[in-house]
Formats: C-alpha cells, structure tokens, sequence
C-alpha cells in the first residue's frame, strides 16, 4: 500500500536516502575531501587551491555524486522531473554557506541550444528554490556565448581548455562590487564554475562563493589506488 508520495514519481523512501557530504580532512577553499592531512598546505589548501588556480573564493557541497543523490539529479537534469528542484533546493539550504554574505544568487547558464533540447535551466530552478529559501534575490548574471563539448567527456586541462571564454554578461553595473553565489547542481573538476567565477571577477565581483547540490568524492577511488600499489608491492616482494 502507498502510504506517501511526493510531486516527483520517486518513493519517499529515495528521497529520505541520500545524506550530507561530512569529510573529516578538506580543502580551507575548495572543500575538496582529502584521505589525509598531508595532501594539504600548512594553511589547509590543497595544491591547486594554494597555487592560486581558482578563481572562486570558496565552495560549497551537500552531498557526494554517487548512489541515489546521482540518480535523483539524473532524473531532474535530463529525464524532465522539474518537482525535485524543491528537494534539491532544500538540500542547498542545509548547505548553504550562513557565514557568507551574499547579495545575489547566480544560476550557472547553459546554451540555449541544449535548454531549447531540455526545456529548462536546471540551476535556475534551483536557485530560484534557495531564494525562495533564504530570501536572497536570484540574478541570471551570465551567458552561455558559445556552446561546448560536454565536460563529461573530457578529463584534466582538456576541461578547462574546452569552456575557456564561454561565458559572458551584460550585467557589468550589478556585478561590480557585490558578493555573488554561483550555484550549479554538480562539481567535479571546478573547471566550469572557475570560468565563470573568473568572468564574474572580471567585471568586478568582490567575492564568489560557489555552492552545489552535489560534488564528485575521489576518496574512495584514492582508497583502492592506495591498496592496489600496497598489494602489488608486496607481491612483488614476495617472489624475491
């Protein structure tokens, strides 16, 4: 028997399983998670983050990219189940950075050739949802101005090489001097929220945080790199 149900055709049992991104060893800036301590600066950066490549001044996650936080973000971004941008949205809420002070909320753009496909912006949504959540106004402050190779086809400097100068504004006077919050639905590489970031500093922000529903998590990845090296290391010791 169906004892609850929600907008979305998902049990409330999924949208009760996913649970909040909690490392205990991260980046000061970026948040990227990080198994030890030692991946990190005296000043708790990690490498890319101390060498000055980011562009953002912070960011921000609720959860990892993986099991049914992934599939739900699935059904949201492509297969057109816009009701979840209300448990999504809220999921930004508990994330949401309450030591920043923000004075606009600014969905990440897509092209309009793939919302014209989609039919939606899924990071309007969403922001519009935190607004409505927080009271922050939304402000679409940047433009897709040419359309890219899908980062997920791509790896490393090929990412960042691929959206290099796609965003753009027309909004310079509401840029200048505020302090903005990018949202996008997923971080993985930092590459496109770090382009824009950079354009939104470009035309004089003061500050940009970034924030998302989700963030990809090497760590279990690192985890069976660092087990296989140890096994393949003392097999290979013990046919000396």
């Amino acid at each position: 028997m169906l004892s609850g149900y929600s907008r979305a055709p998902i049990c409330p049992s999924c949208l009760d399983t996913p649970k909040p991104l909690s490392p205990e060893i991260c980046c000061a800036k970026c948040r990227t998670p990080f198994l030890r301590e030692r991946a990190l600066d005296e000043d708790g950066l990690c490498r890319l983050c101390a060498a000055g490549l980011g562009a953002f001044d912070a960011a921000y996650a609720w959860g990892g990219y993986d099991g049914v936080l992934k599939e739900l973000i699935h059904c949201f971004k492509f297969h057109g189940m816009r009701s979840l941008s209300k448990t999504l949205g809220g999921y930004l809420s508990e994330a949401f950075p309450r030591n920043e002070r923000i004075d606009a909320i600014v969905p990440m753009p897509i092209h309009w050739t793939r919302r014209m496909v989609r039919g939606f912006n899924q990071c309007e949504l969403l922001s519009k949802e935190l607004s409505r959540h927080t009271g922050i106004p939304m402000a679409k402050l940047l433009v897709r101005v040419r359309r890219t190779e899908k980062q997920s086809n791509l790896a490393g400097a090929k990412r960042r090489r691929n959206v290099r100068g796609s965003f753009g504004t027309g909004h310079a006077e509401a840029i200048r001097g505020r302090r903005l919050l990018l949202i996008d639905d997923v971080l993985t590489t930092g590459a496109t929220v770090n382009e824009a970031a950079q354009e939104l500093k470009r035309h004089g922000a003061a500050r940009v945080a970034v924030l998302t529903v989700a963030r990809v998590d090497r760590r279990s990845l690192w985890a069976q790199k660092g087990q296989f090296e140890l096994q393949r290391t003392t097999g290979e010791g013990s046919k000396r």
